[in-house]
């Protein structure tokens, strides 16, 4: 709390400095047209509304989003259409998208670019295999790796934890063995018996001389990290730096680093659903058991891990990788006999939503079944149809979602969904133990995906997200197995449980609207 306060602090006095800015520039502009500053601004901002209310309804936006805008600038046009300018257009993330693009294009021009000419070839080829599985998947899966850049690649290794004490475990032994470099980024980093042990050993290695660098979000961190502990990791010789600081209010806080990463001389990645605080090794309990999942890879698909933590430090810092700390790290040109991966990261900056798409598609080719793991649960039409249309198909569709919830309001937003997808025939159930924070899906025994995409509107259209997609991987039977295991400690919800009085209903309405703001 004391971080958040003095955040808070730290925020209000350059806002109320640049409020008193306007007041008396406004003041001077005002004087000079003879007191009809006011007159001119609200003809101004009208047009603005129009002209943004238009141009919403023609967009490729979710209707959701659309909908939230439109109200807010029909009801409020001077202040919505202020709102918008300031939050609602993506537009303004241009900043985040040249330097990143920027980045993108030195790395690819130097450590990587050889990469990507085999990975290219690569992934051509592994297209053609499954297309002879299943045609549709093979188009899915060249469109995933089309859009988001990022190669299909044969699997190596790719171990599966159900819990987050128990990748914890292997990270610490990993990090032991690090000799060249250790990549760290996660939206939330907190001290405590987790992160406190690995800053242990990364000390340990910085004094070995292997290159550490740690990167998180800060605003997904704002309560439990600071500018004070990016100072004492730097005095162990720990390079860090905080993902698109929260200094102002302004649109980019929308754009949030929500990935999970771990590289490891560019042998060992992990990525999934665990932070690194304590709650997700179950140290701390704050809302019963949580369930959380991660997963380790060897191997080529090691190298997407690699290439996404570069180019965000690339693009944020001055301290930017050496070439040869990245050229190093190529991996042995090994066969692998473990099926295939599609490691990649969502960014609010594409034209589509990557994982959206992805399990719009997943859901509308599957024959048996698709069964998801989510938190949170706030879906745009797209993919609400695509689970109706799934279910309604014959499809075993189930979600499981948190029997303990960490948002309240969010967890009944969520809960406004139930009633619609029942009755369509998908199979909803809330884990009894505690709270769901894994995030994953799998379908037919052949496809699933693990990473950091939650069912709400920020994680598909709005944070920056990674994601690994595995086909035919032993993985794939680990998975289904941790899901039956907790749809046995899950209560499944029935049409019954989500009777609401005219209030509810009421309530549910406006919180669908406000959806994407939550």
């Amino acid at each position: 709390m004391k971080k958040i306060i003095g955040r808070i602090l730290i925020v209000i006095i350059p806002v109320m400095l640049q409020i008193a800015w306007y007041v008396m520039l406004f003041g001077v502009i005002n004087r000079s047209l003879s007191g009809h500053l006011g007159d001119i601004l609200t003809i101004v901002f009208t047009v603005l509304a129009v002209l943004f209310v238009l141009s919403l309804i023609t967009r490729r936006e979710e209707s959701s989003y659309k909908l939230l805008w439109v109200l807010t600038i029909v009801a409020l046009p001077i202040l919505g259409a202020m709102l918008y300018l300031m939050l609602g257009n993506k537009k303004t993330g241009t900043r985040l998208k040249k330097r990143l693009n920027k980045a993108s294009v030195e790395l690819l021009e130097k450590s990587f670019l050889e990469e990507e000419k085999r990975g290219q070839t690569e992934t051509d080829e592994i297209i053609q295999k499954i297309d002879k599985d299943d045609l549709r998947l093979g188009q899915t899966l060249k469109q995933l790796a089309e859009s988001t850049g990022f190669p299909i690649v044969p699997n190596d290794t790719s171990k599966y934890y159900p819990l987050g004490e128990d990748m914890y475990k292997d990270m610490l032994e990993d990090l032991k063995e690090a000799k060249k470099y250790v990549f760290v980024e996660y939206f939330i980093i907190q001290s405590g018996k987790f992160w406190d042990s690995i800053v242990d050993i990364l000390e340990l290695k910085a004094g070995e001389g292997v290159d550490v660098r740690v990167m998180y979000d800060d605003l997904g961190s704002i309560g439990t990290y600071s500018v004070k502990d990016i100072r004492s990791l730097r005095s162990k010789g720990i390079k860090c730096m905080a993902f698109n600081p929260f200094f102002l209010i302004t649109s980019q806080l929308n754009n949030r680093d929500h990935r999970k990463i771990m590289v490891i001389d560019g042998k060992v990645a992990y990525s999934g659903g665990v932070n690194l605080a304590d709650e997700y090794i179950n140290e701390i309990e704050k809302f019963g058991q949580w369930k959380d999942i991660g997963f380790r890879l060897t191997g080529p698909a090691v190298r997407s891990y690699t290439y996404m933590f570069a180019e965000f430090w690339n693009a944020f810092t001055v301290e930017k990788i050496p070439d040869e700390l990245l050229l190093r790290s190529s991996y042995k040109n090994e066969t692998c006999d473990n099926g295939y991966v599609l490691p990649f990261y969502d960014s609010p900056m594409r034209v589509e939503p990557s994982s959206n798409v992805l399990f719009t598609e997943v859901l509308s080719m599957a024959t048996d079944y698709v069964w998801f793991y989510t938190p949170y649960l706030m879906l745009g039409d797209a993919l609400f149809d695509a689970f109706l249309r799934a279910a309604r198909r014959g499809v075993d569709v189930r979600i499981i979602m948190p029997g303990i919830p960490d948002k309240k309001m969010v967890y009944r937003l969520g809960r406004s969904y139930y009633r619609d997808l029942i009755k369509a025939g998908v199979k909803i159930y809330e884990y009894t133990p505690g709270f769901v924070h894994a995030k994953a899906f799998i379908a037919d025994d052949k496809l699933c995906g693990i990473g950091t995409v939650n069912l709400d509107y920020r994680s598909l259209f709005l944070h920056f997200e990674c994601s690994s997609i595995f086909y035919k991987a032993d993985i794939i039977s680990e998975l289904k197995k941790d899901y039956q295991n907790s749809l046995s400690k899950s209560r499944q919800r029935t049409l019954e449980d989500t009777k609401r009085n005219i209030f509810g209903m009421l309530l549910d309405s406006v919180l669908r609207v406000i959806a994407p703001l939550l």
